[in-house]
């Protein structure tokens, strides 16, 4: 017999907000229990609503701000609160990385149990239209009659109904509504289940992932959609390989680097960085901190489509750059050759098991090393990456909590100085902490 679960209460509570969470929510103590508030900040004093009780914790909703934060600014986008795209609008800019930073140094000490001797400044640009690269939801909605494009509701599968976004690349965070207009006008718009975005340095792509075949009609209505816009429009049938481009005849996605001479070809569904400036100067403080000279024998780890890789040949000697994805290999390879690089060694791996017999690694030396990984980290890697005899790491991080574990062993058990760590504000808006971390052998 399951236990009946108790209700909860429906009036408002007053608490005052002691600090916030990695996710962007108020955390207060009420009775002896821990709660965590959407939308409040630290040093406030405000009235919420119970949402959920759990053990352990309890969630609300701000009903109120009795006292706010100095921090506390005018959301700029009136879908801020439905949307769960941004979750820090209601915050400065200025607080927004100091909360971020502060993660960072907070996750180090408490899970890696190590300290940066120094802290970088933070790499800050555009707090709006930055984002390069998204995945746009796409649903046709019954009761709305009408075909809705965006991110989902926060704490909800359901997509929000959205006019604009503010940090999609412009034009296209204004062409919400018009892009479920178009989907709507398509003969199978009940099976259109997103929209992939990627933009370069000049243009938008567009790849429609269709469920159902195409008409002749739906193609029609497509092309002409691109021809309108400038946009350059894919659709995709099936898997990744499946991508068709429907406008214009020829088209080529390119992003450049210019500090380095090197451009990048790349496609649609590839993954690269969301924010063109902050890669610009994470390329810029990468090769700043890992020194590279002509003498080195440099090893990159989640070298993707040679984002780090091309520029470090263009600073460095001979560069050995692994990926686990092979048809990232091929476009970095392709991406050399385009750049007349042609001292970078490039390898195909998992990251994630044991590594002993890769001809790259068995019995090999290097003199520094740079890794990418994604958010799960790189604990694998670690030991390799201290018997390698590297002097200097560069670890470039979507994740505090790994970069912070990964830090421990290397500091910890490993012998190296983390001598410097900062936060890189690719999200702004958002809770993501992106960081950038440098390790020195010896004292």
């Amino acid at each position: 017999m399951s236990r009946k679960r108790r209700a909860l209460p429906s009036e408002p509570f007053i608490a005052e907000i002691e600090s916030m969470t990695h996710e962007g929510k108020g955390v207060a103590r009420i009775a002896g229990k821990t709660v965590f508030i959407d939308d409040a900040l630290p040093g406030e004093k405000v009235e919420f609503v119970y949402t959920r009780s759990r053990r352990n914790y309890d969630e609300g909703r701000l009903y109120q701000v009795l006292e706010a934060s100095p921090a506390r600014i005018e959301p700029a986008c009136e879908h801020f609160g439905l949307c769960g795209g941004c979750r820090l609008q209601h915050v400065s800019s200025d607080e927004q990385i100091r909360l971020k930073q502060q993660t960072l140094l907070e996750d180090q000490m408490r899970i890696g149990h190590v300290e940066p001797q120094t802290v970088l400044p933070p790499l800050t640009g555009p707090v709006w239209g930055y984002r390069n690269k998204a995945r746009l939801g796409v649903r046709y909605v019954d009761k709305k009659e009408k075909v809705l494009v965006g991110f989902r509701e926060r704490g909800s599968h359901f997509l929000a109904q959205l006019q604009h976004c503010k940090i999609l690349t412009p034009p296209l965070g204004d062409r919400l509504v018009e892009l479920g207009e178009l989907i709507a006008q398509l003969s199978c718009y009940r099976r259109i289940p997103q929209i992939e975005v990627a933009a370069d340095d000049e243009k938008i792509a567009l790849v429609f992932r269709n469920l159902e075949p195409l008409t002749e009609a739906d193609i029609a209505l497509l092309i002409d959609y691109g021809k309108t816009t400038g946009f350059v429009i894919y659709h995709q049938p099936g898997g990744p390989e499946s991508i068709t481009l429907l406008y214009p005849q020829q088209a080529t996605l390119r992003y450049s680097i210019p500090q380095f001479d090197v451009s990048f070809d790349f496609q649609p569904t590839d993954f690269i960085q969301v924010n063109s400036d902050i890669n610009r100067r994470m390329i810029g403080q990468a090769l700043q901190l890992l020194e590279p000279q002509a003498t080195d024998r440099i090893l990159e780890l989640f070298c993707g489509l040679g984002n780090f890789s091309l520029p470090l040949a263009r600073r460095g000697g001979e560069v050995v750059a692994v990926e686990g994805e092979a048809g990232l290999i091929e476009r970095a390879r392709a991406n050399a050759a385009l750049n007349g690089i042609d001292q970078v060694r490039f390898h195909v791996a998992n990251l994630f098991e044991p590594t002993d017999h890769e001809p790259w690694l068995k019995g090999q030396q290097y003199d520094k090393i740079l890794l990418d990984p994604p958010r799960s980290g790189a604990a694998e890697m670690v030991p390799y990456l201290a018997a390698s005899g590297a002097q200097r790491i560069v670890y470039v991080s979507c994740n505090p909590a790994t970069l912070a574990r990964d830090a421990g062993e290397l500091v910890n058990r490993h012998g190296y100085r983390l001598q410097q760590a900062g936060i890189m504000d690719m999200f702004p808006h958002t809770a993501h902490v992106e960081s950038m971390a440098l390790f020195i052998k010896g004292s």
